[in-house]
């Protein structure tokens, strides 16, 4: 009930507060407000980490490298003995990765040394091989050589105790790496985000049947799957709920019960068997059910609970692209993580675009660079929001804002590639 009334108390404090046709951006800010990330962590084996979101700092508990080390294949030697070239210096030994030389380098003398080997005692700089004459068990260098070259100090690229990682940061594979660098087998992360999925119509049949008739494969429970997949939350498949009240009623209550997001397809227009609108004013709350935007209009967006609550339009366009716009930011920030920088730039449409103002337009489009490294865009063609083939076609969205118009051939466009 807290919640509830914390919901609807910061409702009727917005400003241009308007459900019925919640404009792009307003709606992305509305939905910022709400989202507090989860705060239970633990304690995971690092081979399990991609994707996951670090719950605390990471300190490293070395220097890296820990020791001076040659950052070249050549002669590890003392600089003042390079004062008056070509310098005649006797070779000692061997320095190998691993397999350090024992023993003090003294005046006069050098140790043949290997990339990532430790630099051995007395010596300050490596020399090249390229750059060393080699006669017997003595080499001949010549000038122009500075102190320190060629060696990676201790502590230079991470120094000890220092913050490495930063708590919300995405374990990807170069933090996995980094990690194991310094040792650690075993890291904290937050727990994964539960998403409920599940779709709703009469219509829907599953892929692997003979498809009857009146019916159609349910592909936008796959396309959802898939984009869930890739940020790497924990799904709660629920299938496909039909279009009766009281089995949605249950299947909400039950999504509620037991996870932080619910995420369905369809049954959030105005037909008469699209009950998600009521039953979301039952059982819990709603912020908004309209975007003025193309594709995606039909968008609901509220609370059961303390559980998210995002109602998707049924047309497999128009899920892809309020999940990309709308959900899988907010998820992100459910998770711990900060949301990723949307990257848009300007490109020459190279196709008419018809267009009438009033809503914000993501028209699929395919990105390239022309012969002089300029960037042109054209649509897919058709851009029903029934076309899922053309969200296969795309690499980018065409974003038209809300007061554009027709658009013709040679005028500049803004885009935004499609980015994980």
């Amino acid at each position: 009930m807290e919640s509830r009334l914390s919901l609807l108390s910061t409702i009727e404090k917005m400003g241009d507060y308007d459900p019925n046709s919640m404009p792009v951006e307003k709606a992305r800010q509305f939905i910022q407000q709400f989202l507090t990330p989860v705060t239970e962590h633990e304690s995971i084996s690092l081979c399990d980490s991609l994707h996951r979101t670090l719950a605390t700092d990471v300190h490293s508990p070395m220097n890296v490298p820990p020791h001076d080390y040659s950052a070249m294949d050549g002669y590890a030697v003392r600089h003042d003995d390079l004062a008056n070239a070509p310098n005649q210096l006797t070779v000692i030994g061997s320095a190998f990765a691993g397999r350090a030389f024992n023993g003090h380098v003294a005046t006069g003398e050098c140790v043949r040394i290997m990339t990532g080997a430790l630099i051995p005692e007395g010596c300050d700089s490596v020399v090249m091989q390229e750059h060393v004459q080699v006669t017997g068990s003595s080499v001949e260098i010549g000038d122009g050589h500075r102190r320190g070259q060629n060696i990676r100090l201790v502590g230079e690229d991470i120094a000890q105790n220092t913050t490495v990682l930063a708590r919300g940061q995405i374990i990807r594979p170069a933090e996995m790496g980094l990690l194991a660098s310094l040792g650690f087998s075993n890291i904290n992360v937050y727990r994964k985000l539960k998403v409920a999925l599940f779709s709703t119509g009469d219509e829907l049949q599953q892929p692997g049947t003979p498809l009857a008739p009146g019916k159609i494969y349910n592909s936008n429970r796959y396309s959802l799957l898939g984009m869930l997949g890739e940020l790497g939350v924990e799904i709660i498949d629920m299938g496909t709920i039909r279009d009766d009240k009281a089995s949605l009623k249950e299947a909400l209550l039950d999504a509620a019960s037991r996870t932080d997001v619910i995420i369905t397809s369809g049954g959030v227009s105005v037909g008469e068997a699209d009950y998600i609108k009521q039953l979301l004013t039952e059982i819990g709350e709603v912020v908004f059910w309209k975007i003025a935007m193309k594709p995606g209009k039909p968008l609901a967006y509220g609370k059961i609970g303390t559980c998210h609550f995002f109602g998707l339009p049924g047309n497999p366009v128009a899920v892809m692209v309020t999940f990309q716009q709308f959900v899988r930011d907010a998820l992100r920030v459910l998770m711990g993580q900060q949301p990723k920088l949307t990257i848009e730039f300007q490109a020459i449409c190279t196709s008419s675009i018809r267009k009438v103002p009033g809503r914000t337009e993501f028209q699929r489009g395919i990105l390239s660079q022309d012969k002089n490294g300029g960037w042109t865009v054209h649509t897919t063609g058709a851009q029903c929001s029934g076309i899922l083939s053309s969200m296969s076609k795309a690499n980018c969205y065409i974003v038209l804002p809300v007061s554009q118009g027709n658009v013709e051939v040679g005028y500049t466009v803004q885009v935004q590639p499609f980015l994980n």
